[in-house]
């Protein structure tokens, strides 16, 4: 070999440092790719690229080595161990990427180092093979001891086989040596460091997966917390509506069941009228339930109105004197929110409902106003009246006041037994958006 080559090659200088990326790009490989979907490791979707590398600075290796004047026997030997690196690669380095075993990535980077050092003894510009021999290295790295010894090696086979091209004259050793080093060093400063800048990006990948994990416990227990609600909801608005009319139909039959056994006929059509109409009512409220949460009764009349219907209806199943008295005019209760209405309706529907079944009482005064803290609405009757703790648990009320707390409103409700019952809704003013 001539004198050109062999100079060039002491020159050379044995940079490793794009393994660099190759560790982090692995490394981090290792963490899935949630928000890609793919589900795959970065490594992996990366691969081909670099597959695409090795075959493509092996093919130019062997090409330039024919441009080379090797000699026969030189030549057959390049060749040779080009063949052997690829097949190491397709068959034992490939698989030890993909799968991480430690046997073949042991006897793959041996092969490799082995080969470098065969091929730039041959054909010293086939150093730059050193450009995918340290990534490869330092990809299939699984410690950094591991990747400093072999790079250390890789190192010191590479600077002995162009020590040995060279003719192993001191010369050329004092040209080849602070290559190595250099090469040396900074690949392993480079290594050290990113070695620890991909532990702690692997630390911040762990934090990651534990924050989406608890995100998604957080979206489940706030999915459950909406199930529920709803489903509290719709025993409220079932309780308020249907069960509400089904208990004025009962009573409404008892009573013409009384009637007609006592030999009393003539009232029979207007109980009759009342149960039909309570029946139809109840049927329009479950049909209004199924298509939105609105009542029927607001979707064609104001608060007002309904309340009196309301009033009147009590009056005539019950027996009982309902009076409506509005602190404020009709217009106002018209602009009210439709959730302020349907809360202070359903509030009065809840209260009449106790007075049926538990008061006795015969008068009750239904009262709508307008304060400075919202719009309230007041139930007052004169019978038997309870003691409020002990009537707490009752469902009727638990909805009441859950439904205005919902709201951000309050429940007041003051009786004593004996002296009647008052119960009063405060609804915080809410503007209506426009």
């Amino acid at each position: 070999m001539n004198g050109l080559p062999a100079r060039r090659a002491a020159e050379e200088p044995v940079w490793s440092g794009p393994r660099l990326w190759i560790l982090a790009w692995r490394k981090m490989g290792s963490v899935q790719n949630t928000r890609g979907g793919a589900g795959q490791p970065v490594w992996s979707r990366t691969l081909v690229g670099w597959h695409i590398v090795f075959w493509v600075l092996l093919g130019m290796t062997l090409a330039l080595s024919f441009l080379g004047h090797l000699g026969t026997v030189r030549q057959l030997v390049f060749t040779g161990t080009v063949v052997v690196l690829g097949a190491a690669y397709q068959f034992v380095g490939l698989p030890a990427i993909r799968s991480g075993r430690a046997l073949p990535s042991y006897a793959y980077r041996l092969v490799l180092i082995a080969s470098l050092v065969v091929l730039i003894g041959i054909y010293p510009q086939s150093v730059f093979l050193m450009f995918i021999a340290s990534a490869q290295i330092w990809l299939l790295n699984e410690d950094a001891r591991e990747g400093v010894g072999l790079s250390l090696l890789l190192v010191i086979g590479v600077g002995t086989a162009q020590l040995w091209s060279a003719g192993w004259g001191w010369a050329a050793f004092w040209n080849i040596l602070p290559w190595m080093l250099v090469s040396l060093v900074v690949s392993l400063l480079f290594g050290i460091w990113i070695e620890k800048v991909i532990t702690q990006s692997q630390q911040r990948a762990d934090l990651i997966e534990q924050l989406e994990s608890a995100r998604d416990e957080l979206a489940e227990a706030h999915h459950s917390a909406g199930v529920m609600a709803e489903r509290e909801r719709m025993a409220r608005e079932i309780h308020d509506t249907l069960a509400q009319g089904m208990t004025s139909i009962v009573m409404l039959s008892q009573a013409a069941a009384a009637e007609l056994s006592q030999g009393g006929a003539a009232g029979m059509a207007a109980r009759l009228a009342a149960i039909e109409d309570t029946a139809r009512e109840n049927l329009a409220e479950a049909r209004a339930l199924v298509a939105a949460f609105t009542p029927v009764a607001l979707s064609g009349a104001t608060l007002t109105e309904v309340l009196r219907r309301q009033a009147e209806r009590f009056a005539a199943e019950t027996g009982v004197d309902v009076q409506v008295s509005l602190d404020l005019p009709d217009d106002e209760v018209a602009a009210l929110p439709q959730a302020q209405q349907v809360v202070l309706l359903r509030s009065a529907q809840e209260a009449l409902a106790n007075v049926r079944k538990h008061a006795a009482a015969t008068q009750v005064l239904i009262t709508l106003g307008l304060s400075d803290g919202g719009v309230w609405i007041e139930i007052r009757d004169d019978g038997s009246g309870f003691t409020p703790a002990s009537a707490s648990s009752g469902f009727g009320l638990n909805a009441m006041r859950g439904r205005v707390e919902e709201s951000g409103g309050s429940v007041q409700i003051e009786s004593t037994p004996g002296q009647g019952t008052r119960v009063q809704v405060l609804i915080p003013a809410v503007q209506e958006d426009v």
